[in-house]
């Protein structure tokens, strides 16, 4: 869901912290990308370890690999065939994991750095380790 604002009301709101205008509406800024490994650090789930699998900035939500499980019942829809339970992984807001290092096991906040080529890069405070952005695949190819 993404909401469509007046362009005086998106000036007047973007001068609160976080949330940035986008053509379709507001987004907000988000600290983890899709493919970063998490920690929930509240909520039923509190210490699970993921990745994130969806990213969803129009409401500061992320979708993390085995947390937040819901289940639905879904009905047959046709003659013949069987209903049956469906499991499958929940938004939860943002602001409940944070990054999380495979190496040291530590659960960490974030900041940026510059490497010696002079790219901006994300790092984990408390390992000081470096978070890479992938390398993206070219259309062409």
């Amino acid at each position: 869901m993404v909401r469509r604002l007046q362009p005086g009301l998106v000036k007047k709101l973007t001068k609160q912290a976080g949330i940035r205008p986008h053509r379709n509406g507001l987004r907000y800024k988000m600290h983890v990308r899709q493919g970063d490994t998490v920690q929930v650090i509240s909520g039923d789930d509190k210490g699970k370890v993921g990745e994130v699998l969806r990213v969803l900035p129009e409401t500061s939500q992320v979708i993390v690999a085995g947390v937040n499980i819901r289940t639905k019942h879904v009905k047959p829809q046709r003659e013949g065939e069987k209903g049956q339970i469906v499991r499958a992984e929940a938004p939860l807001h943002s602001s409940k994991v944070m990054l999380y290092s495979k190496e040291k096991d530590v659960a960490s906040r974030v900041c940026h750095t510059y490497t010696e080529d002079g790219r901006k890069v994300r790092m984990l405070k408390k390992t000081g380790e470096l978070l890479l952005p992938k390398p993206t695949k070219k259309k062409g190819n």
